[in-house]
């Protein structure tokens, strides 16, 4: 599939975004804007495509280049998930402070 193909299917808004997870121990993700938070169990990243948060035990980030827009967190990784920005922002409050209620 070639770059202008993938465009295509991403709903034509231009945005192509690849996480790879390899083997739940190592998660390469591109199109990151901005790391908005991390501790060693939750990482949260401001992505083309959302916010993306990462869960897991033991969780560090080994490389983030915002000049390539990569990063890459390492560590026991249980959970992935998208949210909307807009839809938060609707519902009130930021998305930490829904985290640590």
């Amino acid at each position: 599939m070639t770059i202008d193909e993938r465009k295509t299917v991403n709903n034509g808004i231009g945005v192509i975004q690849n996480l790879i997870l390899e083997n739940r121990e190592k998660l390469s993700i591109s199109g990151v804007k901005d790391v908005l938070s991390f501790d060693d169990q939750v990482v949260m990243v401001e992505t083309e495509l959302g916010l993306l948060t990462v869960k897991g035990e033991n969780i560090r980030i080994n490389k983030l280049s915002l000049d390539t827009s990569e990063v890459i967190v390492e560590g026991e990784i249980s959970y992935l998930a998208y949210s909307d920005k807009e839809r938060d922002k609707v519902k009130g409050g930021s998305l930490i402070s829904k985290i640590f209620k």
